[in-house]
């Protein structure tokens, strides 16, 4: 099979089946949730506002459900098809990347901007965050002020 056919089976057939088994397994994992992402962050306080994690995980599998988890099987573990050739910018903490500040580690910092909680986190770079903005789709989907694609225009 030529590898751009094996790419787009891929994208079609195996990315949406492995985000919904990654969203059904974070649904059978909300009553431990907290208890696994206090010893893997080192976080004791998703564990000690056990409902508040709860509460927030659920809201993070619904924005999951939108596309973030398809996203990252197709195009951040199969390679993406359309990496611009340069981006621009840096973050300035608006939270929108993060599912439109609906991510359960973001956190609110001041002046409307957030933070994310498990950032030094190593888990955190195999996740959609380490790779953001990976295209012009992902500047375009969450609106981020300050992330550009830079066209490159060749001349004739």
């Amino acid at each position: 099979m030529p590898p751009y056919r094996f790419v787009n089976f891929y994208s079609r057939h195996i990315a949406p089946r492995l985000a919904s088994a990654y969203i059904g397994t974070l649904r059978l994992m909300l009553p431990v949730a907290p208890m696994c992402a206090s010893l893997v962050f080192w976080r004791r306080q998703y564990l000690l506002d056990y409902a508040g994690f709860i509460r927030k995980m659920r809201v993070h599998i619904e924005a999951l459900r939108e596309g973030p988890a398809q996203h990252y099987f197709e195009d951040v573990l199969g390679r993406a098809k359309a990496v611009p050739a340069d981006i621009t910018g840096s973050c300035v903490q608006c939270g929108n990347c993060c599912m439109d500040k609906r991510c359960m580690f973001l956190e609110p910092i001041a002046d409307g901007r957030y933070q994310c909680g498990i950032y030094h986190s190593p888990f955190r770079r195999l996740s959609n965050c380490g790779s953001f903005p990976l295209n012009a789709y992902d500047i375009t989907r969450y609106a981020c002020p300050s992330y550009h694609v830079i066209e490159i225009v060749r001349k004739p």
